[in-house]
């Protein structure tokens, strides 16, 4: 079976086009491509990766597919479409030729309304996506995660991915009502959690591994084996953490787990719930 990572970014970095990335997060700043992810993948077994969208336009999607023809180890493309325009289905026809799409992500955490998810455009765009058999991904914060149940509730028969555990506060070590709300969207069983972007909501370069264990704890008993992916977040994981640090606290926890539900978490669910084949 395939050792995936199952999210991490790729990005000529222009100003103009990663607003979101602050002076704090120079290290961002700068081109981050597949050849230099590929080193990480091969030191930490993993046979590929999963690319996804970091800016919301329509360059986006050219530009992760195009690497994903030219590099194979990018197995997958989690791109951005407008969901709430009127031709959202034409868009959805023109990338689905593309192999390598697998799924669509907007980032809901940086919408003015907590209740994005709910729009009656966004729903509606939302019941293109069974069509072209793709995934969604959830990128919200904790306060979201009301909206994100009833939201999941309305598609039983589309696959949903949680991104970086719906970000709890890590920093600040407290669980609830983060724990709970993640309890009650995990009794959805077309929903999966990715274990990927806790360090940096943890104290950036002042965390241990036993910070995040609580948090992990969680969404284990929660979610189960079957429905957990690792990934890593690579390059904003930087900011905080550099690859291999960042995969050896997942991989340190999930040592206690079974030969069979590590190979789920490593790369199976990741396949299963973004359509890959080996």
């Amino acid at each position: 079976m395939l050792k995936i990572d199952a999210h991490q970014h790729f990005w000529k970095y222009r100003p103009d086009d990663y607003g979101w990335i602050s002076e704090e997060m120079s290290v961002l700043k700068k081109d981050y491509l597949p050849e230099e992810l590929h080193g990480h993948l091969k030191a930490n077994g993993f046979d590929g990766c999963i690319g996804v969208q970091a800016r919301q336009n329509k360059d986006e999607n050219d530009f992760l597919l195009g690497l994903a023809s030219d590099y194979p180890f990018i197995l997958g493309v989690v791109g951005w479409v407008d969901l709430q325009s009127d031709d959202v289905e034409k868009k959805l026809d023109r990338l689905s030729g593309h192999p390598a799409l697998c799924g669509i992500r907007h980032l809901v955490q940086d919408e003015p309304d907590d209740k994005f998810l709910l729009r009656d455009k966004f729903l509606r765009g939302m019941k293109c996506l069974k069509k072209y058999d793709l995934c969604y991904d959830i990128l919200i914060f904790q306060k979201h995660l009301q909206a994100a149940e009833t939201f999941v509730k309305q598609f039983p028969d589309q696959r949903f991915v949680i991104d970086h555990l719906a970000k709890p506060d890590i920093r600040n070590h407290i669980l609830e009502p983060w724990a709970s709300g993640m309890k009650r969207i995990a009794k959805h069983p077309n929903v999966g959690c990715k274990l990927s972007g806790m360090v940096t909501e943890a104290k950036w370069r002042d965390w241990s591994k036993a910070d995040f264990r609580p948090y992990l704890d969680v969404v284990l008993e929660a979610f189960g084996a079957d429905r957990l992916l690792i990934g890593s977040d690579w390059p904003v994981c930087k900011l905080a953490g550099e690859y291999d640090e960042v995969i050896g606290i997942v991989r340190n926890y999930m040592s206690r787990l079974s030969s069979n539900e590590q190979e789920k978490i490593y790369g199976g669910n990741a396949m299963r719930f973004y359509g890959l084949r080996e």
